[in-house]
């Protein structure tokens, strides 16, 4: 009887310490799978650099823009232009434009993907609105930049011979009440301590 129940005892522990290490996992999956996309472009996830490439290729690239909104954003979201044309290795600037049509504010976040799929490796953005969350009031509109080139490296894939034209896409997603109150409560600090820090000054 005594053996059973230590068996039972090990048995808990032992199935404890699966569960937590289940748990660990899910939630290092998020992370893990993020930087597996950013690494290899999977599913159309671009890079990031700081700078841009120091040479510029002869090979010229088409790039169509595109942008969606979730059920719950109420903005009107578009690109400021529907294609640009440009060299290999060369850097890319362009516009969107977000109105906020409803009578509340909204915190959203953007998610990105280029297509085809298989030239998110080679699609790099030096800085993006996409970074961070962007936050409208009633009736506000946001000119929303974008700054990217295609990695010159592209022309030594074969695999993407075929590409002429990549569609960058972002949609919006609403980050709810509670992050809008969270986000509005920072910036209201930073400001409030640029405020303390000027008047210390003078």
């Amino acid at each position: 009887m005594a053996l059973s129940t230590k068996r039972k005892s090990l048995m808990l522990v032992v199935l404890g310490g699966v569960v937590c290490g289940m748990v660990g996992l899910s939630f290092a999956a998020v992370p893990l799978y993020d930087l597996f996309c950013r690494v290899t472009g999977f599913g159309g996830t671009t890079q990031i650099a700081e700078s841009a490439p120091t040479e510029i290729g002869e090979r010229i690239m088409a790039v169509r823009f595109n942008a969606d909104v979730s059920n719950d954003v109420p903005w009107r979201f578009k690109p400021s232009q529907l294609e640009v044309e440009l060299h290999v290795g060369e850097v890319g600037l362009a516009f969107y434009t977000a109105t906020n049509q409803s009578t509340e504010t909204i915190l959203g976040s953007a998610t990105f993907n280029v297509t085809p799929l298989k030239a998110g490796l080679y699609f790099t953005k030096v800085d993006c609105f996409c970074f961070e969350e962007q936050v409208l009031r009633p009736g506000e509109t946001a000119r929303l930049p974008v700054t990217f080139f295609i990695d010159p490296d592209i022309v030594n894939d074969r695999n993407l011979d075929d590409v002429t034209t990549i569609t960058l896409s972002y949609t919006f997603f609403n980050q709810g009440e509670e992050a809008l109150n969270s986000y509005l409560g920072e910036q209201a600090q930073l400001a409030s301590r640029d405020i303390d820090g000027t008047t210390k000054q003078n």
